[in-house]
């Protein structure tokens, strides 16, 4: 677990923190099963990761599709987001977090959160 949040991270938990995201109650660097997720909504079982470049290697993507994919195994909705679009697009990344959280009825648990870097 991180003592410092990074620039992206500590942005996006001042949007959070507080129920101060449409009521919505955000913990931070959470123990969940074998991992420390950066964000977490328990009453929507909602995690929130922040990626940074490290999580575009082929050793970071292979990490996050086995750690996504054991989350969504236990329950719980996942969504990635690029630090840099965190910076460029906080409201976009808030909105959505707000539609995740909504679990509307056509929500099939595997909500897409950032396109592969190739076509950004």
């Amino acid at each position: 677990m991180r003592r410092q949040m990074t620039g992206p991270e500590l942005m996006l938990w001042s949007q959070l923190r507080g129920d101060a995201l449409e009521g919505l109650s955000f913990r931070r660097q959470t123990p969940i099963g074998p991992y420390i997720v950066d964000f977490f909504c328990p009453a929507k079982k909602l995690v929130v990761e922040v990626d940074g470049s490290q999580h575009l290697t082929d050793q970071g993507i292979a990490a996050d599709e086995v750690r996504t994919r054991w989350l969504t195994a236990e329950g719980y909705v996942v969504l990635r987001f690029f630090s840099v679009d965190v910076i460029e697009n906080i409201e976009g990344v808030l909105a959505r977090i707000v539609e995740a959280a909504g679990l509307e009825p056509w929500f099939d648990g595997s909500f897409p959160s950032h396109p592969p870097p190739e076509t950004r």
